[in-house]
Parts: structure tokens; C-alpha cells; sequence
């Protein structure tokens, strides 16, 4: 139940809105007052508005109670929380400082950029590049010196490609990309988003069959050589019908699903109901009952041999060859293919790549630009010569220290908005985030930790200021506040008081059993057949409640001649079967005994003493001795002569045939020579639960029917009458029922502790 609780509270929020501050303005009309705490009629107003106001009837007097009415009670459970003092632990505070930062990003952005980048993108996506690349690899903040040494190196394997040499090999013998060794560096077609962007900016901006400059990324620089663009391909929708198989699984259970895919594959051939087959047969639950439709998509979205096989498809309702992905084998039909969609119905997600793309180290750079001048940034140029003075050698190792005594450390090294950062505060951050470096020297190494101590210390002050700077923020944050309370107590008061408290559970269940009860129901089992014959096999074979799993291979048990005890190899091998066997309880097992001897009284009287010495340990490792039964076995018919080894061998044995009373298993054997052949479900059936079953009469007995092309046989067991639920059957239902309950009798409470006073007057100003 708890699953749907964060749901729940993210709800809530709704109802926050942009609720005002805590303190509210005490010379504001209230709309109403909840204890001594006004809600101002400016925050109820906008609240309403923002989740009511594109409703036709949103401002009729009924609209206006009901809203009011939820939102006092949201208030009264924030105001216990905060009453509680909720909202002064420290777990409070940490998760939402956790929301704050991520409340903070769309403000720590520059929306011009941004809204440059997402088009750009739009536009490159009605594009595809096939491209080959040569890597050298560097770090993003390498030491000049190294990082002109890696320019030269790709400047001189762009001569060598230039002067004719082959693209290919070039990457094969000195690109630093693992790939280039299978690929030659080729990247195959790909289209926006799908890179780093400086390399997409190159790969667009190339000619075909032209090279590039060098281009540095956050992995080194690269050499690209772009071979051809295409218009993309668009959008291709399609349903499948799937049928499970995993690269890990058995190879017998990999074949039967291929068996079992072509066997589906020939009924789609043969124009047989699309809908019914994936409905049948589909092993996709999320799509099996809508026909195996799946939504939009375009290149890069799904597995590779999934997406070439549905592009490749051309005419509406064209069905491709099944084709095997890492989930299973799928047979693909089309259904339509698009163009790129509008601007409009994209923006939003491509805003959201660009927001975690490498696009956004460029909007970043012009944030911090821009901030940089918002926040008065002003450097103190003889403090940064001082700082700069007492950088060593240490610092490429990652080991540098400074001097806690050193009177320069107060000195102010810049201003941001007039607030001070010391030398010392630099230091301190110099020293907790240095690390080894391979290239460069001290004076590269503390340049670039003091500017990423300058764009930190940029992006905290700024964040810290936000709810000065920017009303909608401030609210939102008061919003989450808010909305982690309520949850907090909810939890306690509500959702986990109702799992918990199975006695009040099951008062609520007793005193509202009307509430619970089951309509008409039939016991019955389902048998589904392809034809008549394997219908007449299923049912004559479904009276014996055990069959042989035939795909099971459990190892003999050797014995030493003429002798009844178990070897340390037997009794490893039986530990195993204990172990299947105390796990799956509907499954038994025969245990038969096998002489060594020709079939004299001696010999089965070993065989016997086999088996159940078999039977005994067993049973002493948990196994109910309802599961096992003893045969005694006669000489191997495939035994040689008993003087032989290979005789003697097959006849001082146990051996074993499991058994399942599973109907599943029923149907895995009927169906060894068509896996669609037969499908067996045994339960208590409600109406439309299952149309075989709505087909027929409700009386005990057996009937037949037909229903798309299949034989039906339907026994019904016993026709159940209406009757009370039990608990264990409803408990779902029940407790959110009960948490329901407990909500509201919650909400009396509040509102004895915090009377509830509505201004009608003010009420009445927003009908007008």
C-alpha cells in the first residue's frame, strides 16, 4: 500500500500551491482561520487559481466550498506537523535541502541559451550523420603543455588522412577509443542528442567526406571524418506480440520458445485475428490486451535488431520474421510511420536533455558570466598573487598544505555581492579537492582549482539568495515543505497505522463486511485446446492430479554391490533433490529401487531396501513422506549380461520420475508437439473474468464450447451463491478503506484542537 503514499503527498502539493509564508499578514483579509492562524484570502485566491482556474465552472459557490474545505484540512495536518516540531529534525532538513537543489536548477540556468540550444537541437534531429572518428585521449583539465602535445598529435594524423592514407586504419593503429580496434572508428548513423556536443557540433558542421578540425571534449580530442547525412528516418509505430527467452536461459526452454514464436509466426501468416493471437499468446503483459501496440518511437529508442526490423517494415500491416532481442523473440507488425513531430510536442523533453546534456557546460559558462556581474563579483588581484605565492611541487601529487598560522590567510581574495572570501577559505578548498596530476606544474595546478573555487562559491551564493531573488521559487520551497510534513504524518497517522493495526483492521472489516462480498461465482477448470483430440487427451489425463515433468533429468544414485547404504556422492546428489523437492510442494517423486542380480527374491528384496533407504534420508532432510513413493524394479531392460560392468553398474541404482500436480505442467506435455496446443487455468471465476466460462451454464458438470477457432471444455466444480469476502481476499481494498477512516476521524480531531472559522464575506468576493 505505502507504494502509492509519496503519490499521494506529491498530491497534496496541489493543494499548496504557492501557498504564502508561514507568518501570515496579519492586515490581509483572512478567508478563513484555523486556531489563531489566518489563511489570507491572496493565498487561497491563487492556490484556487492555479489548479482551478481553466475549469469552465470553477468559481460556482459549490467548487469554491468543496476546494476550501480540503485545503483548511491540508493546513491543519502542516500545522500539527509543525506543532510537533516536524519540521526541525535533521532528516527533515536534509531531505529538503535535497529538494531545494533540484527546485533551484531551473534558475540556475541562462534561459536564452537554453532556449537556442533545444532549437538547434529540433533542427539537427531532422538529420543523421555516419561518421568515423579518431580519439586522443587527454584530461578536461590537462596542463597546457599537454594539452598542445595532443592537438599536434591529432594535427598530424588529420596530414596523413589528408595526404590520402586510410581514415580506417589510421583509428585502427593510434585511435585510443577501445572500439576503433573492431570498428576502424566508424560510429554508425546517429543524430542529435545522441553525442557529446562539441563532437555533434563538428559532425554537423563537416561536409560529407570532408575531415574536421581537431575537437576537444570532455574525453580527449577527436579527428572525425563524416562519410554521409541522410534525412532521418522519423517515427515508426508498431505491435508486437512477444514471446520471453533470455540469453541465460536453458538451451531446452530457448528452443521451445523458438517452437513456440514460429507456431504463433504461421497463425499471423495465415491472417488469423492479430488482436486475439497477442491477447492469447503475448507475453508482453503491458501490451498483450491492446494488441501488442507500443507507442511512437524513432532511432536510438529501442534495441537495435527491434528498431532496424520495424523500420525496415514499409506498408501498414506488414509483419516482419520473428526477431530475437536480449528480452525474447517478438513478431513485429506496423502499424504507421511519421515524420520528426512538431516543435511543440517536443520541446519540453528536449529541454530536459539539454539540461543534463554536455550543451549545458555551455550555458553554464554564460551563467556564471552573467552572475559574475549580477553579484558584483570583484577580485582582489595582489590577494590572488599571495595565494597563488605558496603553491609547490605538492600539489601534483594531491599532498599540499598551507600554513594555518600565516596572518595572509584573512585576507580577502574577492567580494560577491560585498560578503568576503578569504585566502583561507580558497586554501580550504584547494586542500580537500586536489588530487594527483601526471602533467602540468604547481602554478597550472592551483589556477584551476582557484576558478572552480571562484564558480562554486558563484553558484552557492546565488542559490542561497533565490527565494530573495525570485517570488516563484519561495513558493514552491514552501510548497515541499509542506508537502514533506503531510507526508511524515499521513505515514504515521494513516498509511502505516492502517498495515499495522491488524486488530483495528479487522474491527473496520467486521463492522462494514456489506461493503465485501462476492457476487456469483463458479469453481471451475478451463481447458483450451486447438483440437477436439487434444481436448479429449487433456481432460482424460486431468483426473490423475500428477504428471511426469518430463523435462526434469534427476541423476541416478549408485550403490556398492549387494549393499543397501548411500555413498557420500548419493547423499550430495539427494541433498540437492531435498532441497527441489521441500521448495516445490506440489511436486512427488517415485523412488525405484533397482536389482543387481537376476529377479530372484534376493535381488528385489535389495532393490527395495535401495529405495527406501533412499526414501529415509529424504525424508531426514525435510521431505514428507506423502511426497515419495517406493517401487521396486526388476534387472534394466538395457543392462548387459549381469557379469558385466555396464550391467552391473545400470542395476545397483536408484532412479527417479518427479512429478507435478501443477496443470501447467498437464499442458507443457500435451504440448510437445505444438506449443500453442493447450492452456489449462483452474480458479473461482466471476463474471467476465473469462469468456469460455461466460459461454456456459452455470451448473455443475462439464460443457464444451467454441470461441475463436479453439475447443473449449469447461468443468465446473461447484456454483458458489453471493457471499461475504474473507479479509485475507479484500486486505488490499480493506485497508485503504480503513486508511480512508482513519484520515477522517484525524480531521475531527484537528479541527476540535484548531476550530475552523470560515469568512463568508470573503468568500463571497471570489463568486464575484
Amino acid at each position: 500500500m505505502r507504494s502509492n503514499h509519496l503519490l499521494v503527498a506529491v498530491a497534496a502539493l496541489a493543494l499548496a500551491g504557492c501557498s504564502a509564508s508561514k507568518n501570515n499578514n496579519s492586515k490581509e483579509p483572512a478567508i478563513a482561520t484555523l486556531g489563531n492562524q489566518p489563511i489570507s484570502t491572496s493565498e487561497f485566491k491563487y492556490v484556487y487559481e492555479k489548479n482551478n482556474g481553466g475549469n469552465e465552472d470553477a468559481y460556482s459557490r459549490e467548487n469554491i466550498a468543496d476546494y476550501l474545505q480540503l485545503y483548511t484540512n491540508f493546513k491543519l495536518k502542516v500545522m500539527e506537523a509543525e506543532s510537533r516540531g516536524l519540521d526541525t529534525t535533521t532528516a527533515f532538513k536534509r531531505e529538503l535541502e535535497g529538494y531545494k537543489d533540484q527546485l533551484a536548477l531551473p534558475y540556475l540556468t541562462e534561459n536564452s541559451v537554453t532556449d537556442q540550444l533545444v532549437r538547434e537541437a529540433y533542427e539537427r534531429l531532422k538529420q543523421e550523420v555516419n561518421a568515423s572518428h579518431i580519439l586522443i585521449t587527454i584530461a578536461p583539465d590537462a596542463a597546457p603543455q599537454d594539452t598542445l602535445a595532443a592537438y599536434n598529435r591529432v594535427m598530424e594524423l588529420r596530414k596523413r588522412a589528408e595526404a590520402g592514407e586510410d581514415f580506417a586504419k589510421l583509428a585502427r593503429e593510434f585511435s585510443q577509443d577501445p572500439s576503433a580496434a573492431d570498428n576502424g572508428g566508424n560510429l554508425g548513423y546517429f543524430t542529435a542528442m545522441q553525442m557529446v556536443y562539441p563532437f555533434e557540433n563538428a559532425a554537423y558542421k563537416t561536409t560529407p567526406g570532408q575531415l574536421s578540425m581537431p575537437v576537444r571534449t570532455r574525453f580527449g580530442y577527436h579527428l572525425i571524418k563524416v562519410h554521409d547525412k541522410r534525412m532521418a528516418r522519423g517515427e515508426v509505430q508498431v505491435a508486437h506480440i512477444m514471446v520471453r527467452a533470455t540469453p541465460d536461459m536453458p538451451k531446452a526452454d530457448s528452443i521451445a520458445a523458438k517452437q513456440r514464436v514460429d507456431a504463433i509466426y504461421r497463425r499471423v501468416q495465415r491472417n488469423e485475428d492479430w488482436n486475439k493471437l497477442a491477447a492469447e499468446f503475448s507475453e508482453d503483459d503491458n501490451t498483450a490486451r491492446s494488441g501488442g501496440e507500443l507507442p511512437w518511437f524513432g532511432t536510438g529508442r529501442m534495441i537495435p535488431s527491434f528498431e532496424e526490423a520495424a523500420f525496415n517494415l514499409q506498408k501498414e500491416g506488414e509483419v516482419a520474421k520473428p526477431v530475437l532481442t536480449p528480452y525474447g523473440w517478438h513478431i513485429i507488425k506496423l502499424i504507421g510511420k511519421r515524420g520528426l513531430p512538431p516543435y511543440e510536442d517536443l520541446e519540453q523533453n528536449l529541454r530536459n536533455k539539454v539540461a543534463k546534456d554536455s550543451r549545458s557546460e555551455l550555458n553554464k559558462s554564460v551563467f556564471l558570466k552573467r552572475i559574475r556581474q549580477e553579484n558584483n563579483f570583484t577580485e582582489v588581484p595582489a590577494a590572488k598573487t599571495t595565494a597563488f605565492s605558496k603553491a609547490t611541487d605538492d600539489l601534483m601529487q594531491g599532498t599540499w598544505k598551507y600554513d594555518e598560522n600565516d596572518k595572509a590567510l584573512k585576507t580577502t581574495l574577492f567580494t560577491i555581492q560585498g560578503k568576503p572570501y578569504t585566502i583561507a577559505d580558497f586554501y580550504s578548498f584547494a586542500k580537500e579537492n586536489q588530487r594527483p596530476r601526471t602533467g602540468g606544474n604547481a602554478e597550472h595546478a592551483i589556477t584551476v582549482l582557484y576558478d572552480n573555487f571562484v564558480n562554486k562559491s558563484l553558484l552557492e551564493f546565488e542559490r542561497a539568495n533565490l527565494e530573495n531573488k525570485h517570488l516563484d521559487y519561495r513558493m514552491l520551497v514552501r510548497e515541499y515543505h509542506d508537502g514533506i510534513l503531510l507526508f511524515q504524518l499521513m505515514d504515521e497517522k494513516v498509511w502505516s497505522k492502517a498495515v499495522e493495526d491488524t486488530v483495528g483492521l479487522k474491527a473496520y472489516f467486521e463492522a462494514n463486511k456489506e461493503k465485501y462480498k462476492w457476487g456469483e461465482r463458479v469453481d471451475a477448470i478451463v481447458i483450451s485446446a486447438a483440437n477436439k483430440e487434444l481436448l479429449k487427451a487433456a481432460q482424460e489425463q486431468l483426473r490423475k492430479r500428477r504428471y511426469p515433468v518430463t523435462t526434469a533429468r534427476i541423476p541416478d544414485v549408485l550403490f556398492e554391490n549387494g549393499k543397501a547404504t548411500l555413498t557420500r556422492d548419493g547423499m550430495a546428489q539427494l541433498n540437492e533433490l531435498a532441497e527441489l523437492l521441500t521448495e516445490f510442494t506440489n511436486a512427488s517423486l517415485d523412488v525405484n529401487g533397482h536389482a543387481d542380480a537376476r529377479e530372484d527374491a534376493a535381488a528385489k528384496d535389495l532393490a527395495q531396501k535401495r529405495a527406501q533407504a533412499v526414501a529415509a534420508y529424504l525424508q531426514e532432510k525435510g521431505v514428507p513422506a506423502a511426497q515419495l513413493t517406493i517401487n521396486t524394479l526388476g534387472k534394466s531392460k538395457q543392462a548387459g549380461p549381469d557379469n558385466t560392468e555396464t550391467g552391473r553398474r545400470r542395476n545397483r541404482r536408484a532412479s527417479f520420475t518427479l512429478y507435478s500436480s501443477e496443470l501447467s505442467t498437464l499442458a507443457d506435455n500435451l504440448n510437445t508437439g505444438n506449443p500453442l496446443g493447450v492452456q489449462i487455468a483452474e480458479k473461482k471465476f466471476q463474471k467476465g473474468e473469462n469468456k469460455a466460462v461466460d459461454a456456459v451454464k452455470w451448473e455443475k458438470g462439464t460443457h464444451t464450447t467454441q470461441l475463436n477457432g479453439r475447443e473449449y471444455l469447461v468443468i465446473i466444480n461447484d456454483v458458489l451463491a453471493p457471499g461475504y469476502k474473507q479479509l485475507n481476499e479484500v486486505r488490499g481494498i480493506a485497508i485503504s478503506d480503513y486508511q480512508n477512516y482513519l484520515e477522517e476521524q484525524w480531521v475531527k480531531e484537528l479541527r476540535e484542537k484548531y476550530p475552523v472559522s470560515i469568512n463568508t464575506s470573503e468568500v463571497e468576493k471570489l463568486l464575484k
